[in-house]
């Protein structure tokens, strides 16, 4: 599973999905987020907005990553 390091406490849901390579806009974050496609944690999550933090599992499109907080 790949993993993307953040520099602050949290990161929301879309700019996640953006950092992690696996949509190239932040209107499609917003399209496939809200068409239940993505999933944190094994949950489906429909907000954009959503934050995520250190350890937060996210899946979209088959792939997964981790988020990884603290200095790069």
């Amino acid at each position: 599973m790949e993993s993307i390091q953040i520099k602050d406490e949290f990161i929301k849901l879309g700019q996640a999905l953006k950092l992690a390579g696996l949509v190239e806009s932040g209107v499609e974050a917003k399209i496939v987020i809200q068409d239940g496609q993505v999933t944190l944690n094994g949950n489906v999550e429909t907000q954009r907005g959503k934050k995520i933090y250190d350890g937060d599992v996210v899946e979209y499109n088959g792939q997964k990553f981790s988020v990884k907080a603290g200095n790069l």
